[in-house]
């Protein structure tokens, strides 16, 4: 461990004979043995060398020990010797310096002593000259000297706390005491006579001596001064009592004005006459208005309670409106200081907001409401800083704001009976292509007297009022939607939603389907984008809400309901535009289902039942592009919806073309692929500006219109060999239902022996099912009903419409 060695004659478990087996592992090298033997014996021979070396250097290392630890010890006794000489020399040197400093430091002590008691006898002498002073100046009443002189006593009385077991000390600190009381008794004597609280007669003008007795009630107990402001400003508007008492004219809400044009007036003559004498920083002006408000409020409340059958809403909102105008100009003369502690937070500057919807809406009743769809991805603004004064006054009116909540329901019904009203006079709008999928003024209108009704109650109050105004809102967009949109859509000839293929069976070949004119196209689009704007500014009214009311009530503002009506109106236009448009191509795959197929002898140009489903394309979805013009992703709706509709029903209509010749399959295949070719087409058909169509409705399109191809390929292949039919149509179609593939039979137009042994032969070649549904999912793929087939259709059309 101490020298670490490879060598193998070192290793702790070394063996002989294995050593030698390395040395020696075949008969040949045994011819070397010398050789190793010469260098074992030298080997020896270095280690015996190296080991009496080592014998004989030891031999002397006991003795030279020892006199190495000798001289050590020698050392050790020199350097204690030299460490207790310093020690003793420190020693000396401290007390030395003890007997130096001595004397220096009982000099700072005295001087420190004799510095004190001459400040203190400083003090004292002030002060005892300043409460001889201070009292022979309070019977001449010099207050003007009294303030300054009285500000100073006290702070040098605060230097003889600590001396208070001094009888002297204490004597003067309570002649200190009684003339501080003295003071402020002979204060509110001298204010008394200048303002007798029972006197009418008001004084010629403000005292200098006055002035000056402020300056000392400042530095008096505060109930001094408190007690001067009560009694002035009492004595102030002791006259407003009696002009405005509850059994005068001019006490109701209808001559309101009056009594903020008396405080004016009387504000005004405060700071002419008195606006010196009071100290600034009592802020007197702002007491008077501020007690002013308290007063007014506790009247106003008081007679309204009187005579609460006498209050209408003009009346009221009038009252309301002179008041918080008051409570605004309060605002911007003053800064709310004495209505807390004393201290007021600057109101923060909002940023600037770039967004209308967002501006503030405190200023004005008659705002009319500007709101841009692109403003709901805007950032929002900070609500405006509160008013300190707002309420002030104004909360007295909230127990009446009944009045004014029923009042908008009254106006609100008005004007949608109005709405009505003016579009059965006036009828539909007129299309107007240029201007296509214009709003209804209607919808505009009724969301200006919302926000009209909003910011006025805001402004009345935001608790409870702003709940059941929301309350009176959602009842209202309910009616409009109804009402105004739903009500208004055009009605179907059929009560069941639509035409159906049934229906269409029944009539004459080549007779016209009932279908929406011009003005009625216009109008289901006008509806739809109005219930798009609707729908967006719904969603801002209810953001606007929340930020007026109070934050306790933010949970119960919700028109998600009403949200939710906007998206059925929506949806029920589309699905009427895209009726209309699947109907009027019914005829033309009736004509298709009944031509004679098996006769067609030659392929030509489109068949005339495409020519005409082309046509009613061409005609209606470019007018009804041009009036979802801002309405871009409900266009794309409602041809996704269309594309779902039409191509099932195209599958449905080729499936009755039986029998039917190779030809005749070719002539449909042709037709089927111009028909593809026009619905991807069909977001932009007939535009001057040709624009991709969406991914989502192309693989719709594509997708069906495959599958109507793929049939016609499967008709067109040879029905022999049987097993190379069977194998193609599931190769083509991946379809496992036997009623799909009975169809196609009868189209190729097979015997029914031919057509059982094709059956037979179908089921044996459908690939397995997977392990796990053996039995009732084989069973419902080989044998699916076309309920089940339409079932699929309609799952998708869910899956489509909860996607967009």
């Amino acid at each position: 461990q101490v020298f670490p060695s490879q060598d193998p004659l070192d290793r702790a478990d070394f063996n002989a004979v294995e050593y030698i087996n390395t040395l020696f592992p075949t008969e040949q090298s045994l011819a070397n043995i010398d050789e190793v033997v010469n260098k074992i014996r030298l080997k020896i021979r270095r280690l015996d060398d190296n080991i009496r070396t080592v014998v004989r250097g030891q031999t002397n290392v006991g003795q030279d020990g020892r006199q190495a630890l000798e001289e050590a010890q020698k050392a050790i006794q020199q350097l204690f010797g030299k460490i207790k000489d310093i020690k003793d020399k420190a020693e000396k040197s401290e007390q030395m310096v003890k007997e130096i400093t001595r004397d220096i430091k009982q000099l700072d002590h005295a001087k420190r002593h004799l510095t004190t008691s001459i400040t203190t006898l400083n003090h004292l002498h002030m002060l005892a000259g300043g409460v001889d002073s201070l009292e022979a100046m309070t019977r001449r009443r010099q207050y003007g000297e009294v303030a300054n002189l009285l500000q100073g006593v006290v702070n040098v009385l605060e230097h003889f706390n600590k001396y208070m077991g001094i009888p002297q000390i204490r004597q003067l600190s309570e002649r200190v005491k009684a003339a501080q009381n003295e003071l402020g008794q002979q204060i509110l004597a001298d204010f008394e006579e200048a303002f007798p609280s029972q006197g009418t007669k008001r004084p010629g003008g403000p005292s200098n001596v006055l002035r000056d007795a402020c300056l000392v009630a400042n530095v008096l107990d505060p109930r001094i001064k408190q007690e001067i402001i009560k009694k002035f400003i009492k004595q102030h508007l002791s006259e407003y009592l009696v002009l405005f008492q509850e059994n005068q004219d001019v006490a109701w809400l209808d001559k309101i004005d009056r009594r903020y044009a008396w405080i004016k007036r009387q504000l005004v003559d405060y700071e002419e006459k008195y606006g010196r004498m009071f100290p600034q920083e009592w802020c007197m002006t702002e007491r008077i208005a501020v007690e002013f408000c308290h007063v007014t409020r506790t009247e106003l409340a008081k007679i309204m309670r009187t005579r609460a059958k006498e209050i209408e809403v003009k009346l009221l909102l009038f009252a309301i409106q002179r008041t918080t105008n008051f409570e605004g100009l309060l605002a911007k003369r003053f800064s709310g200081c004495t209505l807390a502690d004393g201290t007021v937070k600057k109101p923060e500057v909002p940023p600037p907001s770039t967004n209308p919807f967002l501006e503030d809406e405190t200023g004005t009743e008659t705002d009319e409401i500007v709101i841009e769809k692109a403003d709901v991805d805007k950032p929002k603004k900070p609500k405006a800083p509160d008013n300190p004064f707002h309420g002030i006054v104004s909360k007295c009116f909230e127990p009446h704001l009944y009045v004014y909540i029923e009042s908008q329901d009254k106006n609100l019904g008005e004007l949608i009976d109005r709405f009505v009203a003016d579009f059965k006079a006036q009828g539909p709008p007129k299309p107007n292509v240029d201007e296509g999928g214009a709003v209804l003024p209607s919808c505009a209108d009724l969301f200006v007297y919302y926000k009209k009704c909003m910011v006025q109650c805001s402004q009345l109050s935001t608790g409870e009022p702003m709940i059941a105004l929301t309350t009176i809102f959602q009842k209202y967009l309910r009616e409009y939607a109804w009402k105004i949109l739903s009500g208004n859509l055009p009605k179907t000839t059929s009560s069941s939603g639509g035409l159906t293929i049934t229906s269409l069976l029944k009539e004459k070949e080549g007779s016209e389907v009932a279908k929406f004119t011009l003005e009625e196209l216009c109008l289901i689009c006008s509806i739809l984008s109005t219930a798009e704007y609707c729908l967006a500014t719904t969603q801002q009214l209810e953001e606007k809400l929340k930020e007026k009311v109070d934050a306790s009530l933010v949970e119960r503002i919700n028109l998600t309901g009403e949200m939710d009506t906007f998206s059925i109106v929506i949806s029920n236009s589309i699905q009427l535009l895209v009726q209309d448009l699947d109907a009027a191509c019914d005829p033309a795959l009736t004509a298709m289902s009944k031509m004679q197929w098996q006769n067609v002898e030659h392929v030509g140009d489109q068949s005339p039942y495409v020519t005409s489903v082309i046509l009613h394309i061409k005609q209606n979805v470019p007018i009804i592009r041009d009036n979802l013009a801002s309405t871009r992703k409900y266009f794309t709706q409602f041809c996704i919806k269309f594309a779902n509709s039409f191509i099932p029903k195209f599958i449905n209509h080729i499936f009755k073309c039986k029998p039917i010749s190779m030809v005749g399959a070719e002539q449909l295949l042709l037709d089927t692929h111009s028909l593809k070719m026009v619905l991807l087409d069909l977001p932009s058909i007939g535009s001057q500006v040709v624009r991709k169509a969406p991914a989502s409705y192309t693989k719709i399109v594509v997708k069906g219109m495959t599958r109507a191809e793929m049939i016609l390929k499967v008709v067109m292949a040879p029905h022999e060999p049987p097993v190379v039919f069977v194998d193609n149509y599931i190769k083509l179609l991946a379809d496992c239902s036997t009623d799909t593939f009975q169809k196609i039979l009868d189209m190729k137009g097979l015997k029914r022996s031919e057509q059982s042994s094709m059956l037979d032969l179908f089921r044996q070649r459908l690939p397995a099912p997977p392990s796990g549904v053996e039995n009732a999912g084989s069973l419902s793929l080989s044998t699916p009903t076309p309920e089940q087939e339409s079932s699929r259709i309609r799952k998708l059309e869910k899956l489509i419409k909860k996607r967009l």
